[in-house]
């Protein structure tokens, strides 16, 4: 992982960054899965309680110009501005940026209660508890495409480290071993 592109999202009156970030994010997504691609990560360099208003993407610079090429920005190019591929710093640490599940959820606890394995009198127990030990991370807010659902993917930052660890991304960009450049 030796060059970047960021994605700049501009300020709408209309449309809140986080909104803008779900659209371009969810397009992000469409273009991995398109290209097949395992060897291209995300970073959130201006994330806080929310992503933020960048989106950086990690890569070769091979695969970096050919996910660029698929034009898969489209209508979204009024909303950002997109740089050219360039060589990451060399002062750079690196970290992980991977997706954090949280173990409780509404829809696991309906599967609990369809299946049997909670009683009655669990049910209170358990989303009180749900509720309690909810997560704060910064998250996208994305639609399946088979299922039309909406659903919540939570944003975790790994530790800062001096060496990049290789691996695979998964068609998010994400990686829980693999690390992307920080700076």
């Amino acid at each position: 992982m030796d060059h970047y592109y960021d994605i700049n999202l501009l300020p709408d009156p209309e449309f809140p960054v986080t909104l803008l970030m779900n659209a371009i994010y969810s397009k992000f997504h469409k273009a991995l899965c398109d290209v097949e691609a395992n060897n291209i990560g995300v970073s959130f360099p201006n994330h806080n309680i929310t992503l933020g208003n960048v989106l950086r993407i990690h890569g070769d610079e091979a695969a970096l110009n050919a996910l660029q090429q698929q034009n898969w920005i489209g209508g979204m190019s009024g909303y950002c501005t997109v740089n050219s591929v360039l060589s990451v710093p060399d002062r750079a640490k690196f970290r992980t940026v991977s997706r954090k599940q949280t173990t409780m959820s509404q829809s696991k606890l309906r599967r609990l209660i369809k299946r049997g394995s909670i009683k009655e009198d669990e049910v209170k127990q358990y989303k009180e508890k749900m509720f309690s030990n909810g997560l704060t991370n910064p998250y996208l807010e994305l639609v399946s495409t088979s299922t039309e659902q909406k659903h919540r993917r939570y944003i975790q930052f790994g530790e800062l480290k001096d060496q990049a660890v290789s691996g695979q991304f998964d068609n998010f960009g994400l990686s829980k071993t693999a690390t992307v450049p920080w700076f």
